[in-house]
């Protein structure tokens, strides 16, 4: 298999996940209200939140849930249980029955575990639009961030995005949950590098006390300077200020519509630099702009819809 990054590493967004919501699979009351709620994407657990002797029950209930649902514009996620675990089959039994958009795979730490889901997917003949997205929620995955990245970005590779878990990194590092993350930054940032790299989407950790908005909304703000596309929640309240920061501000996009229009203009075509008042701006911001407005494209699309 040939590595392929540089084709993906400008994609423009074909979906937003600026709020990916957790809810358990075995939370009937939780999955009914995921239709109300304005989140961009669903993490459907079947994972952590479900007990041993629940797992066959969520199944039952997922499936007959996402069978009959429809969710709309939201990102449907099934994060199924590991390979070395006695769930796994079942947990692929029911992604290949259900079909959502992505099945999340737990505790990432080598490329072969992204290669081998890829691989199980083609030989059932999944869509080539369900796509897999990685949890880097150890030392070893982060470690690994890179490799990963590179070897999921293959021609017949499906992955799409990293997301990053630290609830189980703090319990293998022994870092305490302090405000600020501040000796987290570094391996948050080196899993959004890798992810970047390759063109990975990356969404950025849980923030596990739901009632304290205020630190939530600071989590976010520095989740979005960090790079992140979005934010992992457990609760509905958190979706408002999830897509508040990790959205596109007014100055931003105005900024972007000056950029892209001025390198539109035809009397300006073949430059790569370019003097916008007073500030020299490349093709490259061009870009940026390009990616920003299709995003804003997006967000107001959804306005009008459910």
């Amino acid at each position: 298999m040939t590595s392929e990054p540089s084709s993906f590493r400008f994609h423009h967004p074909s979906r937003l996940r600026r709020s990916v919501l957790t809810v358990p699979a075995i939370n009937e009351r939780a999955l009914q209200k995921v239709t109300g709620l304005d989140c961009d994407a669903v993490i459907f657990d079947l994972e952590d939140s479900v007990a041993e002797d629940r797992k066959a029950d969520a199944r039952h209930m997922l499936l007959e849930f996402l069978e009959n649902t429809d969710l709309g514009h939201r990102e449907r996620i099934v994060r199924i249980n590991a390979a070395d675990t006695p769930h796994f089959r079942d947990d692929m039994a029911l992604v290949l029955k259900a079909l959502p958009d992505t099945v999340l795979l737990p505790k990432v730490e080598e490329p072969v575990t992204v290669q081998d889901m890829a691989e199980s997917l083609g030989e059932h003949a999944a869509a080539d639009g369900l796509r897999i997205w990685a949890m880097i929620e150890t030392p070893r995955g982060v470690l690994n961030a890179a490799a990963i990245s590179s070897s999921g970005r293959t021609s017949n590779s499906r992955l799409d995005a990293f997301v990053v878990g630290l609830n189980d990194l703090r319990k293998a590092t022994g870092i305490p949950p302090e405000p600020g993350r501040t000796y987290l930054v570094p391996y948050l940032m080196q899993v959004m590098l890798a992810a970047r790299a390759y063109g990975l989407d990356v969404i950025d950790s849980v923030s596990n006390d739901f009632r304290d908005l205020e630190a939530f909304a600071a989590e976010c703000a520095q989740g979005k300077a960090m790079g992140f596309d979005g934010k992992m929640l457990i609760h509905p309240a958190q979706i408002e200020a999830a897509n508040h920061h990790f959205g596109p501000n007014e100055a931003a996009i105005a900024e972007a519509r000056l950029v892209a229009d001025t390198f539109a203009d035809p009397a300006h075509a073949g430059l790569n630099v370019i003097n916008i008042d007073g500030r020299m701006i490349e093709r490259l911001h061009a870009e940026e702009a390009t990616r920003l407005l299709a995003k804003v494209a997006l967000i107001d699309a959804r306005k009008d819809k459910p």
